[in-house]
């Protein structure tokens, strides 16, 4: 006689709460509403390129449009999540978001979705992907079981997704035409001289215990040569090390000592020279 399987327990709840049942409903309702919304009133791509123009003109937005992260010993930059959600509000009727779709503590990980989707047009892109529960610190993975540093980290891993996923729907001259006049913002500089925003990058970065002297071996070029491209790079450095993107370390290594110094600086004289009134050393046999 064959014997039923037993079949393991789902992980989802068994049961779905009123608030969870009324989300459902009107997040459907929502979703249908937006594409009602977009078709009823589509995008005038004109007034969202003056719209993009206008905000990229804008020094807060400049100053977060860009990110920067050590990686296999290099430096990578790009546009950041901050300015793949303004280019969404301006393009408009653009909905994009993060969701965790499943939490499992016993195995200590979440799955996590990203999406951008343009409503008038139909376009979407997604992914869906695993953020472990850990940290990598220097004495190696270390598990995270507080719910608050767990959305943290979920938020963090998922702001990639986010954006790549927005700009995935954004068309690219559109994206790159605003990385381009955030970059000439950063240039600008809010239209402070040159010597007055030296200065303050110098006042800044002396803050954080970088000397003037790390900055001109990183642009490699004195303070009095520095142009526009130099300020704007170290504000770009300065605000990434402010979200931990970057460490003071990875931008600003400290200066490394050759062996060659080093044995120089701890070297002594193989022979010392004797004092004139020195006697000389006594012969074998003789008195001294």
């Amino acid at each position: 006689m064959n014997q039923p399987v037993q079949l393991p327990s789902s992980t989802a709840p068994a049961r779905i709460g009123q608030g969870t049942a009324v989300e459902q409903s009107r997040a459907a309702a929502e979703v249908q509403a937006a594409v009602v919304v977009a078709q009823q009133c589509p995008r005038n791509i004109q007034a969202a390129i003056a719209e993009m123009r206008q905000s990229c003109k804008q020094t807060t937005l400049a100053e977060r449009a860009f990110y920067r992260y050590p990686k296999g010993g290099q430096t990578i930059t790009g546009a950041s999540v901050h300015l793949a959600r303004e280019l969404a509000r301006c393009w408009g009727n653009v909905q994009y978001g993060l969701v965790e779709m499943r939490r499992d503590d016993e195995y200590g990980q979440s799955e996590m979705q990203a999406f951008a989707w343009d409503v008038q047009t139909n376009s979407r892109n997604s992914s869906t992907f695993i953020v472990p529960h850990r940290r990598d610190t220097r004495d190696g993975a270390k598990q995270v079981t507080d719910m608050r540093e767990i959305y943290e980290l979920n938020t963090n891993n998922g702001a990639r997704r986010v954006r790549e996923a927005i700009f995935a729907i954004l068309p690219p001259w559109f994206v790159e035409e605003a990385k381009e006049l955030c970059s000439q913002t950063l240039k600008n500089g809010g239209g402070k001289p040159l010597d007055q925003r030296i200065a303050d990058a110098l006042r800044l970065f002396a803050e954080l215990g970088v000397t003037a002297e790390q900055i001109e071996t990183k642009l490699d070029r004195p303070t009095e040569k520095w142009i526009e491209h130099d300020v704007a790079q170290l504000v770009v450095i300065y605000k990434s090390v402010q979200r931990g993107e970057v460490s003071i370390e990875d931008e600003f290594p400290p200066q490394r000592v050759s062996a060659d110094e080093l044995v120089g600086a701890t070297k002594k004289p193989a022979v010392e020279e004797k004092p004139a009134d020195w006697p000389e050393t006594a012969k074998p046999g003789t008195a001294a």
